[in-house]
This record gives C-alpha cells, sequence and structure tokens, in this order.
C-alpha cells in the first residue's frame, strides 16, 4: 500500500500575513481546509470570516469550490516537489444592518422615469 504524501500549504491573507504553513491529506476537501482557516484566524484581525461561505480560496489563479478535494483542485504544474504550496484568502466583507436596509429602500426607486413630454 503506497503512502500518501501530504500537501504543506500556507494561507495567505489579503495584508500579506500567513496562516500556516500545515500538512493535509490530498483527500482534504476545500470545505475542511476553510474550517481550518476560520479556527486559525488570527484574533488581532478585523472583519474574520464567520462561515466557510464568507471565505474563497483561490490557487494558481482558480477559485476552488468547496465539495472538491485538495487532490482535484491542485495544479500540479504550478508546484514544485517538497515546496509549500500558497493559496490566497478572500473574505467577504459583512454587511452591516444599515447597509441592507438601504438597499432595500433604494430597490423600488430605481428604473421609474420622471420625465414629461408635452
Amino acid at each position: 500500500m503506497a503512502v500518501e504524501e501530504l500537501v504543506e500549504i500556507k494561507f495567505r491573507l489579503a495584508d500579506g500575513s500567513d496562516i500556516g504553513p500545515s500538512k493535509f491529506s490530498p483527500s482534504t476537501t476545500v470545505a475542511s481546509l476553510k474550517e481550518k482557516i476560520i479556527a486559525l484566524w488570527p484574533k488581532d484581525k478585523e472583519n474574520g470570516p464567520k462561515t466557510i461561505n464568507d471565505v474563497k480560496l483561490i490557487n494558481a489563479g482558480r477559485i476552488l469550490e468547496n465539495n472538491k478535494t485538495l487532490a482535484e483542485s491542485r495544479l500540479p504544474v504550478a508546484e514544485v516537489p517538497g515546496s509549500v504550496l500558497t493559496m490566497h484568502v478572500v473574505v467577504r466583507p459583512p454587511l452591516s444592518e444599515k447597509n441592507t436596509d438601504k438597499l432595500q429602500d433604494d430597490a423600488p426607486k430605481k428604473g421609474g422615469c420622471g420625465c414629461t413630454i408635452l
């Protein structure tokens, strides 16, 4: 039976800081990676993700899908054996209640015309 080679990954945040590196099995799902990011999110950073849907992982310019495994999501051409793979983390900013109320109030006003032709 072949030994499964672990993949070493670090997660690069928008401010240039990193989470990790940590080693993962190729059978690990992208959703599991996102859960790990949420658990390890630095406490001193504002606007941390609350759910896995708030996080997008980007590897080699591709947004990774939650239901795919690490093995399915990797691009072997972009990797050097024994190196640390860097994935970029994008966090969707939370919408405040004021913003969502404002968007709902503005919605009916859009699309109307106030012109009168005589």
